[in-house]
């Protein structure tokens, strides 16, 4: 299996939340929204688009992406926000995997400590990135995903070579399409099991493949 922390060479994040007062929504602004802390949020900000060999075909929009693929060694690919958070992640589109390994996740970064993060919705082969050790499952949005985490020793990461922990959350039945991501409840659970979270980079809904991956995703994300 390809380390998974080389995806983590796509584009850092170079800029936070908006923190300027939220004055009176308007219609004139779509690419804003308003958060619970009455703040005014760039929605979707951040595109990430890794790949190291093969034809992969990214195409993000403004709420979304799609990719085609085909022999790809590895690639990352996806739509999110410059800083997660623990919203709820709502997605619509499907996958379709003919070659390699293939996954959509929820996928992130935190710092001090850095950690990579997936809650892996679709997993072409039933496994993904379940490796290292199982250490629990949680229910979340009425699915059973099984916890596990695994340390990578020198690998890539946002801050260069380093050691670090995934901690991963594996929906034991793959999602076919759409469905919702309570990142919280995730959190929580890792939380529990003492997966602690630090200081928050990017999150994004991802396509990720590798071994000659082939096939193709299309999605619009949205978050609360």
């Amino acid at each position: 299996m390809v380390a998974f922390s080389t995806l983590a060479l796509a584009l850092s994040a170079a800029t936070g939340i908006f923190a300027a007062p939220a004055a009176d929504p308007s219609a004139d602004a779509p690419d804003f929204e308003f958060t619970s802390e009455n703040r005014l949020t760039r929605r979707q900000d951040y595109n990430q688009n890794y790949k190291t060999s093969g034809s992969v075909n990214f195409s993000p929009s403004s709420n979304g992406y799609s990719v085609s693929f085909s022999g790809a060694g590895d690639f990352v690919v996806g739509k999110g926000w410059t800083t997660g958070t623990t919203r709820k992640i709502t997605f619509d589109g499907s996958t379709t995997a003919s070659a390699g390994t293939v996954l959509v996740s929820v996928y992130g970064w935190t710092t001090n400590p850095l950690i990579e993060y997936y809650v892996q919705e679709y997993t072409s082969n039933g496994a993904g990135s379940a490796q290292g050790q199982k250490v629990g499952t949680v229910t979340c949005d009425g699915s059973v995903y099984d916890i596990w985490k695994h340390q990578q020793v020198n690998q890539p990461s946002i801050q260069g070579t380093s050691t670090f922990w995934q901690y991963i959350s594996n929906r034991q039945t793959k999602r076919p399409g759409s469905g919702t991501v309570t990142t919280s409840c995730h959190f929580d659970a890792w939380k529990a099991l003492g997966l602690n979270l630090g200081t928050h980079n990017y999150q994004t809904l991802s396509t990720e493949g590798w071994g000659n991956a082939g096939g193709n995703s299309k999605y619009t994300v949205s978050g609360s």
